[in-house]
């Protein structure tokens, strides 16, 4: 396993991503990985191992900057809120992480995919709508609301595709957003789909999170399943 730190850069901010490969063929899919709201951590990193010794180069994101984590949640929610507020901004610092992942050695660049989780669901979401010729993402526990939020049109002929993972439970998603975005990747005439798991919370992937009062709380049964269908909607979508 070849693992190293990359300086990227994403407008006025030098960003630290996380680059893993497995082997040394070329042309082989990339795929990113885009963190939860406290940063890029050990679980963001981990994911790209998997992903990595499933035969894709992958790329652990920064969306914040400088490496740049969490120590609380307070300050997690000061680092996320102005990328969920400006979606323009939010796009702008992952597309920065997906041009430097197609231009790393062996990336088949017309091959590229990404997941992210809670945060890093939103913001795999938003890399689709606008328009970065990326194959295809997956949500895991995504936010999916765009309530407050200065939005980007969604980019015209989208030709990438999408899947969702849902808990049924997630507090922090109303059914309404579930239903609107459904309408509006169905009217766009995108390729989505969407699994919604029963008895599911937000969070459900993270063996850490034990937090019933939030609505965090993991789910081995969803975890196991989730990352099925993702292994799955890739062989499909980037082989």
């Amino acid at each position: 396993m070849q693992e190293n730190y990359i300086s990227y850069q994403a407008g006025d901010i030098q960003c630290k991503g996380y680059l893993v490969s497995h082997n040394k063929d070329e042309h082989l899919p990339g795929i990113l990985v885009v963190h939860a709201w406290h940063g890029q951590d050990e679980f963001a990193r981990e994911k790209a191992r998997a992903l990595a010794k499933l035969g894709y180069i992958v790329l652990a994101v920064d969306m914040f900057g400088n490496g740049k984590n969490a120590t609380d949640d307070d300050e997690a929610m000061s680092l996320i809120g102005p990328l969920y507020a400006d979606r323009e901004l939010m796009q702008k610092r992952v597309v920065a992480a997906f041009d430097t992942l197609v231009k790393q050695p062996g990336v088949d660049k017309y091959r590229i995919g990404a997941i992210g989780f809670c945060f890093g669901g939103l913001t795999v979401i938003e890399l689709l709508r606008s328009g970065t010729p990326v194959k295809s993402v997956v949500s895991f526990h995504g936010i999916l609301s765009h309530l407050g939020a200065k939005t980007v049109p969604l980019a015209s002929n989208i030709k990438g595709s999408i899947l969702i993972l849902h808990g049924y439970d997630d507090p922090r998603v109303p059914m309404s957003d579930v239903l609107d975005i459904q309408q509006e990747l169905n009217d766009a005439k995108i390729d989505w789909q969407m699994n919604i798991y029963g008895l599911t919370s937000h969070a459900f992937t993270n063996p850490n999170a034990n937090d019933k009062n939030k609505g965090l709380v993991y789910s081995d049964k969803a975890n196991k399943r989730s990352w099925i269908a993702m292994n799955n909607f890739f062989q499909e979508t980037l082989q």
